[in-house]
């Protein structure tokens, strides 16, 4: 398993840094896009936790936890073309994510939308009486959103088993945590007010988010109502779009610096050196596969056809046209 964590955390940046770097060079990339470089360990090690039977929801940066279940990564980066063989046929884009079959059940960049869809999702499995988890990613900025509170105090009230899982990145956009909350007070502190279970973790552990998440995961399989999840982390590059920021006031060189200094993949290749001291040539090896893996997936986007015009008002209410 440990291995596992690090090989996935390598996937996914190098398909959103061969992204990143084809959407700036290409321009054939017209949706915006919210890349997770950076926070990679956390999609990583919650996915890794959940079973088949589990359904996982994504806000606007839905790269990574869209892979660490298992997405079709041609069909996601033909999404990001606007290609027909997308994932969601071309007309969602970065931020429409979709693959039932891997257990995804689908992301949307409206702040804080995907919380009450997978609370909804839990409801119907408590009803059901079936041991499955929903699990929804979202940032710190829509823990401020009203839907947030009404979602936690919901799940809380009838016990759902619904993983809400918090990438605190410090920054709605560009405003910082400290300039939007009163200080001493935690997001975790204020889930528990509601009765919730909950923990903060180093986002950028990948063996103790996997950690958390099981155990989460298991008390919500079991009965004991939702969890929240709190996982410290920091985004590399800019909030939507491919660039480096540059040092314009809003985050510092050395607030940026010392993150890039806490990378979770080198990180976990620090943890499992002693161990297994081929850990190093084992990333090299699974940078070299994946750089592949995401440069033909673009190809493969580039080469398929755009929507037909035709198909426009395809699934649309008959009513609105």
């Amino acid at each position: 398993m440990t291995h596992r964590l690090v090989r996935e955390m390598v996937r996914i940046r190098c398909v959103e840094e061969t992204l990143a770097e084809r959407y700036r060079d290409e321009q054939e990339m017209r949706t915006p896009t919210h890349f997770s470089i950076g926070q990679e360990a956390t999609s990583v090690g919650v996915c890794a936790a959940t079973r088949d039977t589990d359904v996982v929801y994504s806000g606007h940066r839905s790269h990574a936890p869209y892979l660490a279940m298992g997405g079709d990564l041609r069909a996601m980066t033909a999404e990001i073309h606007g290609r027909a063989t997308g994932c969601a046929a071309g007309r969602g884009g970065s931020v429409h994510l979709v693959d039932h079959a891997a257990g995804f059940g689908g992301s949307a960049a409206i702040l804080g939308e995907m919380i009450p869809v997978a609370v909804g999702a839990a409801w119907s499995f408590a009803m059901a009486g079936e041991p499955r988890v929903a699990v929804t990613f979202f940032g710190d900025g829509a823990t401020e959103e009203g839907v947030f509170a009404e979602s936690v105090n919901f799940a809380a009230l009838h016990r759902l088993p619904v993983l809400f899982v918090c990438e605190n990145n410090g920054y709605s956009i560009e405003s910082p945590l400290r300039s939007r909350q009163p200080e001493g007070t935690t997001i975790t502190d204020r889930v528990r007010s509601y009765g919730v279970t909950a923990s903060r973790v180093d986002g950028n552990d990948v063996f103790a988010v996997h950690c958390a998440a099981d155990e989460a995961l298991t008390r919500c399989r079991e009965g004991d109502g939702p969890y929240f999840l709190e996982l410290d982390t920091y985004r590399w590059r800019e909030h939507v779009g491919p660039n480096w920021e540059p040092d314009d006031g809003y985050r510092g060189k050395a607030e940026v610096d010392s993150w890039l200094g806490r990378c979770p993949i080198r990180q976990a290749a620090d943890a499992l050196r002693d161990t297994d001291p081929t850990i190093d040539r084992l990333v090299e090896d699974w940078y070299g596969e994946f750089r592949a893996e995401a440069a033909e997936a673009v190809e493969y986007a580039k080469a398929s056809p755009f929507p037909d015009v035709a198909d426009l008002l395809a699934g649309s209410d008959e009513r609105t046209r």
